[in-house]
């Protein structure tokens, strides 16, 4: 073909090999990660066969970390932001400290310069988004205070990384120079009055443009336009952020999510992107997989354990002790220290940016470039260790809760799910009555409005079966699903019956395939609201008739 496939075969090799190398994975009961990072390996340039575009790669997976961290951004306020400051601030400094550290240490007994070791040292200190976000999204941790404290963390440690990403060729790429020190403090000072101009210019100008526009396209009722003034908001900030401000892509979709996610279309905004969330994701770890050189495991094997340890264990140990210091449980400090056991897409940049200024050797590439893969791969595997441990000590304290502590504001004899502009309504019809209410919501907003009804709510995404079994729904004589997503709410009704099958469930619907999907999959009654308008315009009509 006369035609550049470059692009067009690096997303069929990377999405079609990962689809294969991930079922594989699922079929093995272990993380798909595993599989994707395999996938990426085998379509790079150090295994026989097809060959990728590593550069593409790199710039598709960029593409997930934007849209990943507007995800994160839409369920995330500055409220929650600032909540965690006094310990996410200090705490990634320091984390960052010890782990430069120990990465100096393992560049010297390396045989390398102090300038090559420091930079060694901070790409394993700073932990990749997707992989930390994956995570705590996979067990429904983003909106918990322990989510909070990780995000405020990664969100620290991106601006340092910032920082450093500017101030290292002021140090390294002027040694000699009598006017270092003076170059040093103005690329500093620089940075800063960026970083700064950034975040005013969003809370000044962009918090009241960014809603207005969003708010319009909505009442357009184009769903294709909504969706693509959601894509052009979240990569057209994060695009200006890191052009016009010189701070990260993901720190700028970050703040144009948390903007947007002050609106009532945060929902909608996060459904429309979550599919190319999900892929772009999945080729960012393909990316990583096409960076690793097998070869290295063999040629050094012994740095390579140091590396990983610093990453998995030296990381962790410092980020527990951390959290512990500033008066968090230990189930909190577990969490962190687990989601920070990783390096990712800023190590990368910081490797490249030493190979190029002469102080990093191509070794210490390869380190960070192996640390990363196994770290990654590792990662899973802590989690799940973790969270065993977690609900280990959450049903301990459970046990030793007095009822008092745990008693609900209402029985559970009905649960609701969705608390929107149908399920507000049912939630104060019940509730005004003195019924016993639950209500599963993932919007905060929405929860608060329904715990102020005098519900009992618990915040998660009802799809998820231990979130339905912590709303009592085994006990429940009502499910009353209330969202207006046909999908989930299929979903909803085949979880919900096989958890108790004597359980009432009366479903939304919007279409008549929705409503035979629903009845096929359990649910015993589905209302439909243009059939029950209808009826009650039918009825008013014939009554004037009559």
């Amino acid at each position: 073909m006369p035609h550049d496939t470059s692009l067009i075969g690096t997303i069929v090799a990377g999405l079609g090999v990962a689809f294969l190398m991930g079922a594989l994975a699922h079929r093995l009961k272990i993380s798909p990660i595993a599989g994707y990072l395999l996938a990426g390996v085998m379509v790079g340039p150090f295994t026989p066969g097809f060959v990728a575009d590593t550069g593409l790669a790199l710039q598709l997976a960029e593409i997930g970390v934007i849209l990943l961290m507007f995800g994160v951004g839409l369920h995330f306020s500055l409220k929650d932001l600032l909540s965690v400051r006094k310990i996410a601030v200090p705490g990634a400094i320091a984390q960052i400290a010890v782990a430069t550290a120990l990465g100096m240490m393992l560049g010297l007994w390396l045989g390398w310069s102090v300038e090559g070791s420091i930079v060694f040292g901070l790409a394993l200190s700073v932990a990749s988004t997707v992989v930390l976000l994956r995570a705590l999204q996979a067990r429904d941790m983003v909106e918990t205070e322990k989510g909070r404290i990780a995000v405020g963390w990664l969100i620290v440690e991106d601006l340092v990384m910032v920082l450093a990403l500017v101030l290292l060729p002021a140090m390294f790429g002027s040694r000699g120079d009598e006017g270092g020190s003076a170059g040093l403090l103005q690329s500093a000072g620089i940075v800063l009055v960026k970083v700064v101009g950034f975040v005013a210019f969003m809370f000044v100008i962009a918090r009241r443009v960014l809603p207005w526009v969003l708010h319009w396209v909505a009442h357009s009722g184009s769903r294709e336009l909504f969706r693509l003034a959601v894509l052009a908001i979240a990569l057209g900030v994060a695009f200006g952020a890191a052009v016009i401000f010189d701070v990260s892509f993901a720190l700028g979709a970050f703040f144009a999510g948390m903007i947007l996610g002050e609106t009532q279309l945060s929902r909608r905004a996060a459904e429309e992107t979550l599919p190319l969330r999900d892929a772009f994701a999945v080729l960012f770890f393909v990316s990583v997989g096409m960076l690793f050189d097998p070869m290295v495991l063999v040629e050094q094997p012994g740095p390579v354990i140091a590396t990983v340890a610093i990453i998995v264990v030296g990381k962790s140990v410092a980020a527990f002790a951390l959290v512990r210091a500033f008066g968090h449980k230990s189930q909190t400090a577990l969490t962190i220290s687990v989601s920070l056991a990783q390096i990712g897409e800023f190590s990368f940049i910081l490797a490249g940016l030493g190979v190029g200024l002469k102080v990093l050797p191509e070794t210490g590439r390869d380190l960070i470039l192996a640390g990363s893969l196994l770290s990654i791969l590792f990662n899973p595997i802590l989690f799940t260790l973790a969270v065993k441990r977690l609900r280990a000590e959450e049903s301990e304290e459970a046990v030793a809760a007095t009822d008092e502590e745990v008693a609900p504001a209402c029985n559970a004899g009905v649960v609701l799910i969705g608390y929107g502009r149908v399920g507000s309504h049912i939630g104060s019809l019940i509730c005004g009555r003195g019924e016993g209410l639950t209500v599963i919501e993932d919007q905060k907003d929405m929860a608060a409005a329904a715990r102020e009804a005098g519900a009992t709510v618990i915040v998660g995404d009802a799809t998820k079966e231990s979130v339905l079994r912590q709303a009592g729904l085994d006990e429940a004589a009502t499910l009353l699903i209330a969202i207006p997503e046909g999908v989930e709410a299929g979903a909803i009704v085949r979880r919900a019956r096989a958890i108790n099958p004597q359980l009432v469930i009366v479903a939304r619907a919007h279409s008549d395939e929705e409503v035979t999907d629903l009845v096929r999959r359990g649910a015993d009654h589905v209302v439909m609201a243009e059939r029950e308008t209808a009826s009650r315009m039918a009825e008013r009509a014939m009554l004037t008739l009559a």
